[in-house]
């Protein structure tokens, strides 16, 4: 054992020099960024995890680990700047051995739970020139239920499908507000906020943590008592990768009715479409808490999909005061339990086992890019007309409207770094292909570029405001590490703030407070607030 651990060592470290090599001579151009001593963190990995836990570039296993958790084809490429080591933590003392290895030796590390961020920066660099490592937390996803409390303690490396799947194992009458993919990964959803059916009824997910564990820059393990408010406030939607790694999350679960009712129904563009769009963009924001109704744009169709907490009859009467042109019919609606309607929205069917929430997802099968916006006044019908002729069309992508309102509405949106309560709806913009190659791919990246462009005039503004867990670095990124801390918190304002707004300073002044030497860092992290403006947070 002693020998084959020592030949494991001599790789790494051999694998590791060469890397180093290659990172010094790719600094001569940027004599400003901080050294950096990948030779000293690998070897300070090996001497301080159990063998198994890390892979090198150089590991038999690393692309299939790197690869496990990726969603999005496009971040699959020779050309994609990968991390120099993942380590597969499968205890907190495996994070808080790579956080002090790599503050020691100059490498950043980035946490990764479900991969599921748009932009792949939970695995991925824009910039080869810095080596960074990557913090895999697939291992630490138990989800403990305590039933009477109404409370449970989940991993962040957890799904979204396992959390509900273990919440609904435990109670028929507990559930949790979280969003519609089951694949999902609970730390980097919390971390961003997170929205799905129940957000009109319960709020954000992120409004219902109440304690959480996480390693903070210097490799300490704090609960909420030990990290303070303001660090508490800042990992519940300000964004994943900031101010430390979330290990687990206490969630205070949310009591459901023992029968609820969903339907799906499609408005052809020729059948009124463009009517009932305009009259849904005032009336699902003001429904009774109890309804949510969304719609999905695609092609020349409108598909209205909506959960009501309650039987069928009151989802009628409902729509029958409040929206009645969208003409709704008693065999549109099915009755069901509220996890089989978990599994109604992932998977658009019915009768579907349960047990399909625990798949955690096999390799990407499409390219994708997505990007956000928050509507604040009804759009009106000429725009939507020409969204549907000169947009939606041949299959390029889709738009997703989810409507905010009811319990969003009612809290301050500084209440957590999730500032958007007032709008009436989040409007996704998703484009996918399956064709390989650069003409494919700046295609369908023209098609929602200049859709989100047209959109412009219509949407909230100063700022635009986007959502965080749609990451879009087309809003703007982070230098390279080399600016000072004035000049970066300048540049991040113009993305931070589209996301965060008001709030954007707040966390700013938190990661002067948590993390000052901007350890947590990637190309859309919180910067610390610059000392001439610090004095926010005593």
């Amino acid at each position: 054992m002693a020998t084959a651990r020592s030949f494991a060592l001599a790789l790494l470290v051999a694998f590791a020099a060469i890397l180093h090599h290659a990172a010094s001579t790719t600094q001569t151009a940027e004599t400003a960024a901080p050294a950096t001593d990948a030779t000293g963190f690998l070897q300070c990995l090996a001497v301080d995890l159990p063998a198994g836990v890390v892979y090198s570039n150089a590991s038999q296993s690393y692309a299939s680990v790197l690869q496990s958790s990726i969603k999005n084809l496009l971040f699959v490429t020779p050309a994609t700047p990968t991390p120099l080591a993942i380590v597969a933590a499968a205890d907190a003392s495996h994070v808080q051995a790579a956080v002090r290895c790599g503050a020691r030796h100059g490498i950043r590390v980035r946490p990764r739970s479900g991969g599921h961020d748009y932009e792949g920066l939970s695995y991925r660099s824009l910039r080869a020139a810095r080596p960074f490592a990557v913090v895999d937390l697939a291992a630490l996803r138990a989800v403990r239920v305590d039933v009477k409390r109404e409370t449970a303690w989940v991993g962040s490396g957890a799904t979204l499908g396992e959390l509900y799947y273990a919440v609904a194992n435990r109670s028929k009458r507990l559930g949790f507000p979280g969003g519609l993919g089951p694949t999902v990964g609970v730390g980097g959803h919390l971390c961003g906020g997170g929205f799905g059916t129940l957000l009109r009824k319960h709020g954000l997910a992120a409004d219902h943590v109440v304690d959480a564990v996480v390693v903070d820059a210097k490799g300490g393990l704090l609960d909420r008592a030990s990290m303070g408010e303001d660090f508490f406030w800042a990992i519940r939607g300000g964004g994943g990768g900031s101010f430390g790694i979330v290990l687990s999350w206490k969630l205070r679960l949310v009591r459901v009715p023992p029968t609820v009712t969903v339907f799906t129904i499609h408005r052809p563009r020729n059948q009124s479409a463009t009517a009932l769009l305009t009259n849904w963009q005032q009336v699902a924001p003001a429904l009774p808490s109890d309804m949510f109704l969304r719609v999905v744009l695609q092609n020349q169709d409108a598909q209205f999909q909506s959960l009501y907490l309650g039987k069928r009859s009151g989802l009628l009467a409902t729509l029958s005061k409040n929206f009645p042109e969208l003409g709704v019919t008693p065999e549109d609606c099915i009755e069901m339990t509220w996890i089989q309607s978990v599994l109604y929205f992932a998977f658009y069917v019915t009768g579907k086992p349960v047990e399909l929430l625990l798949d955690r997802g096999a390799k990407p099968e499409r390219f994708f890019k997505a990007k956000s916006d928050y509507v604040s006044a009804p759009i009106p019908s000429h725009v939507w007309e020409s969204t549907w002729s000169w947009f939606l069309k041949d299959g390029a992508g889709l738009l997703i409207l989810d409507p905010y309102g009811g319990r969003m509405g009612s809290v301050a949106p500084a209440a957590t770094p999730f500032p958007h309560r007032q709008e009436l709806f989040n409007l996704q913009y998703y484009g996918f292909w399956f064709e390989n190659g650069t003409e494919a791919s700046e295609r369908h990246m023209a098609w929602i570029r200049d859709l989100h462009a047209f959109m412009e005039p219509y949407v909230s503004k100063n700022p635009r405001g986007a959502y965080a867990n749609y990451r879009d670095l087309d809003l703007g990124v982070n230098g390279g590490g080399d600016q000072d801390s004035a000049a970066s918190y300048e540049e991040a304002r113009v993305w931070g703030e589209k996301y965060f707004k008001a709030n954007f300073e707040r966390l700013a002044a938190v990661k002067a407070k948590v993390d000052p030497d901007d350890f947590f860092r990637n190309e859309q992290s919180i910067p610390p607030l610059p000392s001439s403006r610090n004095g926010l947070i005593a």
